[in-house]
């Protein structure tokens, strides 16, 4: 049995939002309209944040995923369906040389503004887009080979909660893929990075996008997410199994991996 309390999170009727706390019940819906604000622009966005980089950082974990003919991805806060293109198209190059049926990919997300904003950049056969919630997600049991989850679990009111979820729907020996910004594991780079994050990205948010403040929650949900260790323990707790984590640029961003033995 999969318990669904952390000692590393809020234990009361409140949850963090960037900075602020909020009453729990309430943080859903401030999320949902920071998301809503964003979601013509992310795509533009996540590049100018990044320099391009977030692109180099979910091939490695679409690469880490293996994506093989027939294999089903569920994809959370899936979005505008980055991760999900790139597994469905990375299986199709796999079945031209060896057969089987084409890959399936779901984009699972909360927020109706940033599917439709997926689906505006084109659709196929092997895509399906559902909107649904990370903590309570609309399959059954065991009906997935991998879910990946990209830049969305620090939204999350109850991320443990989130992740025995997304266990729940994994077949027996399916993998668990989560990429989030983490922590800098080298000192030297921490102030350059907060210079970026603080000053820069706020900036650009409100240049590219007339949306200064959503920008700047979002980065203060960086600062507020646990670091490398403390999430592999959130998802230890949450059931997962051979939990670890690689870091990207320095530990800028991290991929989670665990598995639904």
């Amino acid at each position: 049995m999969v318990r669904l309390m952390s000692n590393t999170e809020h234990k009361d009727d409140t949850a963090s939002f960037g900075f602020k706390t909020v009453e729990r019940e309430k943080k859903a819906s401030l999320v949902r309209g920071v998301f809503d604000r964003v979601a013509a622009r992310y795509d533009l966005m996540n590049d100018l944040m990044s320099g391009g980089v977030h692109r180099v950082w979910k091939d490695m974990v679409i690469t880490r995923a293996n994506p093989q003919p027939g294999e089903v991805l569920l994809d959370v806060a899936g979005g505008t369906g980055d991760l999900s293109r790139r597994f469905v198209k990375r299986a199709e190059m796999v079945r031209a040389r060896r057969g089987g049926d084409p890959a399936r990919a779901m984009v699972c997300d909360i927020n109706a503004q940033m599917l439709i904003a997926g689906l505006e950049r084109g659709t196929d056969e092997n895509l399906s887009w559902v909107c649904g919630d990370a903590e309570a997600l609309p399959l059954p049991d065991h009906c997935v080979d991998v879910v990946t989850i990209s830049f969305g679990i620090r939204n999350v009111t109850n991320k443990v909660k989130a992740l025995a979820d997304m266990r729940r729907v994994l077949r027996p020996g399916g993998c668990f893929l989560c990429l989030e910004f983490s922590k800098p594991v080298n000192q030297a780079l921490q102030k350059p990075y907060d210079l970026w994050s603080f000053h820069a990205i706020p900036r650009l948010g409100q240049l590219f996008a007339n949306d200064r403040d959503s920008y700047q929650y979002l980065v203060e949900s960086i600062r507020k997410f646990p670091d490398q260790e403390r999430f592999a323990n959130m998802m230890r707790e949450a059931g997962f199994t051979n939990v670890g984590y690689t870091n990207f640029s320095g530990g800028v961003a991290a991929m989670h991996t665990g598995w639904a033995i």
